[in-house]
């Protein structure tokens, strides 16, 4: 019955007027972002032969996305997602050409971070709009946990699926064919997601009588459950980049090097399983008292990894990390719905995104280095298991007041109130 339940909730989500429409536009361009930054890599270094200069130019591009993003986001919350993100596109797609021009041209390292800067500001967080357009949609209806756990589930599949595509143009076709590629899925993606006006959130949010009271959902982003939301999301960060640099390291070290990405591939697939399997299911326990669990798990199952010896071991102890990872994102989006006002909605899941990826850079930067001394991987695989401890503990401590304010509107979005779907064959 519950599966049913959790299918049918599904079917409920998209079946909502024009909900099938973005979902599905947005999916190209999801791909290409997940393209982008190996792109990037695999074309300045197929034209430079360095991958110093690589990792320059992805720098500038992965710094100007996680600072440029949430101000943009802003703009869209102001004035509307078709009449900000069009021109973004383009803007987007001028800022590619040039990287690729100058990148084919032998342009010195400078022109190309330049490029880069220009291209990482002005693409879309599209995983943000689209979740925006779903609380719009189906603000205080039991099947939003249902549409967040699409969203994760399409995020997972798009990183499953882009990197490996921006590799194989890379390396089979041209070292600018995954860049271009991956361009192209975005703008084309992006102009098609544009286009479906009839779920953009309105400018400035919905009329006042539709908000929560203003002393339980003030209408500024930056509270104390904001920042503590942000801090989670900063810790899952954490948790991807020191990851996927100490399975890197820990595959060459027991010379398997080419098995990095399968092993790592295999978190992903766990975590795009257990993202399925917690939005067919829904828990009678709040969102707020759901948080402190998942983490709590996923810092106890990040010890796994340390105690790995073999490649095969340690596909095995990823397993159970994944399992945590997809519930965990699609919590935080359930609260981060209910803590803020929906007139700054976007730039919030663009923040909450920012500090992810922001995480990601510092993380592999610091356990690059990390890896390299005499702890090795261990002292890698210590990072992501400090942080998610420091952050279980953090929500532990904050849980009572997200749970006050996401229950001050009245019923939860999670509460397992009938299904108007459920008997659907």
């Amino acid at each position: 019955m519950a599966a049913r339940t959790g299918a049918a909730s599904y079917r409920s989500a998209l079946r909502t007027p024009g909900a099938s429409a973005f979902f599905l536009a947005a999916a190209p361009a999801r791909v290409g972002v997940a393209m982008a930054g190996l792109g990037i890599v695999w074309l300045i270094h197929g034209e430079t032969g360095s991958f110093g200069v690589a990792g320059l130019v992805t720098g500038a591009y992965a710094v100007a996305e996680t600072l440029v993003g949430p101000q943009t986001a802003r703009l869209m919350d102001r004035l509307g997602q078709p009449r900000v993100l069009v021109p973004l596109l383009c803007a987007h797609a001028v800022a590619l050409a040039a990287l690729v021009t100058l990148a084919l041209a032998g342009a010195p390292t400078a022109s190309l971070m330049a490029a880069g800067l220009a291209a990482g500001a002005t693409i879309p967080q599209v995983g943000a709009l689209s979740a925006a357009r779903w609380s719009a949609l189906l603000h205080g209806r039991p099947e939003l946990p249902a549409a967040f756990a699409l969203e994760t589930i399409s995020s997972d599949a798009a990183f499953l699926l882009g990197p490996a595509l921006a590799v194989l143009s890379a390396t089979r076709l041209h070292p600018a064919a995954g860049t271009v590629l991956a361009g192209a899925l975005v703008v084309g993606g992006g102009l098609a997601f544009a286009a479906q006006r009839r779920t953009t959130p309105a400018p400035g949010g919905p009329p006042a009588p539709a908000r929560m009271p203003s002393t339980a959902r003030p209408r500024t982003l930056w509270t104390r459950n904001f920042a503590t939301l942000l801090a989670v999301n900063l810790a899952l960060g954490v948790f991807f980049g020191s990851t996927q640099v100490s399975v890197s390291a820990f595959a060459d070290a027991h010379h398997a090097a080419s098995s990095a990405g399968f092993l790592y591939g295999l978190m992903s697939a766990a975590s795009l399983l257990a993202g399925l399997a917690y939005g067919r299911h829904r828990p009678h326990t709040p969102p707020a008292a759901q948080l402190p669990l998942i983490l709590s798990f996923l810092a106890g199952a990040s010890l796994l990894p340390l105690l790995a010896d073999t490649p095969l071991w340690l596909g095995c102890a990823l397993l159970l990390p994944g399992v945590g990872v997809a519930p965990c994102i699609i919590v935080c989006s359930t609260l981060v719905e209910s803590v803020v006002d929906r007139s700054v909605l976007t730039q919030s899941f663009t923040w909450t995104n920012s500090a992810c990826a922001g995480g990601i850079a510092v993380s592999a930067a610091a356990v690059g280095r990390l890896v390299d001394g005499p702890a090795g991987t261990r002292a890698g695989f210590s990072v992501p298991l400090l942080a998610l401890t420091a952050t279980a503990a953090l929500t532990w401590s904050t849980r009572r007041t997200l749970t006050a304010t996401t229950t001050a509107e009245g019923p939860k979005v999670v509460t397992a109130a009938p299904d108007p779907t459920s008997a659907a064959p």
